[in-house]
């Protein structure tokens, strides 16, 4: 089970202070039980693991084997939650160096098909580089999108659609295509059915950055040939973990919440989240949305920001020690790494690590972690730690569903929804009014004024 451990936050917030906070937390956690809270048509993540059953875990499987089998590549085409959760997971548990490794792929058991992301930007130049790559492949796609006509990827969904059909038949297109989308409505569902393509069902009370745990994650990462079975039964440990019956100094949920909450007010008003393992970087990428999407309204909500260290301790290192005393940290750590290595000695010693020799690459490491955390603690960063025993399918389960249910109590301490996103509107309707879309000719016209 991943622990937490918020004794480096006792010296800015005292645990007086967060245990303080109890009532509260236990009134927000009956409020998401009950369904009380703003925003209760998107309580579906809540009990999403345990609801998830053997037989719906195979039909999942099921089809990622033909895709396996189909594909030499296969591009997941989504934005926002739409990718996220899938994109962390896969680059977590996947080999560094995957992208160079030679092995066949597509049509033989057991092969790894590449997993290529598109549909979360407009850049002409990824969109073309992307198509020209995949002229030469044996390519599917999974297109996820509720509604089918967000921009982005409904714009690469098309250029994709009709590369597929072109190279390998409409035939073989119907196979190696997949819909993740609405139950009913919407022109992905339109397009689903009118083609004949499989589809799942993304549920009408599951968020996009909640729905990992849904086909919306499931389906890539198991295509990408790992186990969604134990990823899921990581989340159903961890749901258990945080249920609202768990007292709060019991439940690392309503810990992580009630101190995030405690530090904010406070006054600390950015969290960055630190990892020691390249691998998370995008598992950083996916919490950033979860919480910065969830809270960040009606001028409140703590902004999510990450580093991936010691790298960045060589550039943001230095405003996190020196810069402005609105931060705090909450350190990513995974206990036991995968592989074995060790330093070597060298007989010159020009470089004068000889010190290290026969050590650990990963003791190095972990010794850079407790060193960079006291130093940042000094220099006046609260720091939260959040161990993992190891970066595999079951803590990654269980630190998807921690993430999700700390946010969904902190929000409700916040008093914000952490179920919509209004402002994400505002941006989709100058752009529309730019390209003149029909239906926009009055806000077209007003824009135009304005510039």
């Amino acid at each position: 089970m991943i622990k937490l451990d918020t004794t480096k936050v006792a010296p800015f917030v005292s645990a007086e202070t967060i245990n303080a906070l109890e009532p509260r937390v236990t009134e927000a956690q009956k409020a998401l039980e009950a369904g009380t809270c703003p925003g209760n048509d998107f309580l579906g993540w809540l009990h999403l693991p345990t609801s998830i059953t053997p037989e719906f875990l195979a039909e999942i499987q099921a089809t990622a084997n033909v895709l396996r089998q189909e594909c030499e590549a296969v591009v997941v085409a989504g934005i926002g939650g739409s990718y996220l959760g899938a994109k962390a997971v896969i680059e977590a548990l996947s080999n560094s160096f995957q992208w160079l490794i030679s092995s066949p792929r597509g049509g033989q058991e057991g092969a790894n098909p590449t997993i290529l992301f598109a549909g979360n930007n407009i850049g002409e130049d990824y969109l073309s580089e992307l198509t020209a790559y995949l002229r030469t492949k044996k390519f599917g796609v999974i297109n996820i999108s509720k509604s089918g006509t967000t921009t982005e990827t409904a714009l690469a969904f098309r250029l994709l659609k009709k590369q597929c059909e072109e190279q390998r038949g409409k035939d073989v297109a119907r196979k190696v295509i997949v819909a993740i989308t609405d139950a009913k409505r919407g022109a992905a569902r339109t397009c689903a059915d009118k083609e004949g393509y499989k589809s799942f069902v993304i549920p009408d009370n599951v968020g996009g950055r909640f729905s990992v745990l849904t086909p919306v994650g499931l389906l890539p990462i198991a295509v990408a040939g790992f186990d969604i079975e134990t990823l899921v039964r990581g989340a159903q440990d961890m749901e258990k973990a945080c249920g609202a019956d768990v007292p709060m100094a019991e439940n690392p949920a309503a810990q992580y919440a009630a101190t995030r909450f405690a530090l904010y007010e406070a006054g600390k008003k950015i969290e960055i989240l630190a990892n020691y393992q390249p691998k998370l970087h995008f598992m950083a990428e996916w919490w950033k949305q979860l919480y910065g999407e969830s809270e960040g309204k009606d001028k409140k909500g703590i902004y999510p920001a990450s580093v991936d260290l010691t790298t960045d301790l060589h550039s943001m290192g230095q405003w996190i020690q020196d810069g402005e005393r609105t931060i705090f940290e909450t350190v990513l750590s995974v206990l036991e790494p995968e592989h074995t290595l060790l330093f070597p000695s060298d007989e010159e010693n020009l470089d004068g690590l000889n010190f290290l020799a026969g050590k650990r690459v990963d003791e190095v490491n972990k010794m850079a972690e407790l060193g960079t955390q006291l130093a940042h603690v000094d220099g006046g960063v609260p720091n939260i730690r959040i161990a993992m025993d190891r970066l595999d399918a079951y803590h990654l389960g269980q630190l998807i569903y921690f993430f999700e249910r700390a946010c969904g109590i902190h929000c409700q301490l916040l008093g914000v929804n952490a179920f919509n996103q209004p402002g994400v509107e505002a941006y989709k309707k100058n752009m529309f009014a730019l390209l003149g879309k029909p239906g926009y000719e009055k806000e077209t016209e007003a824009i135009k004024a304005r510039l």
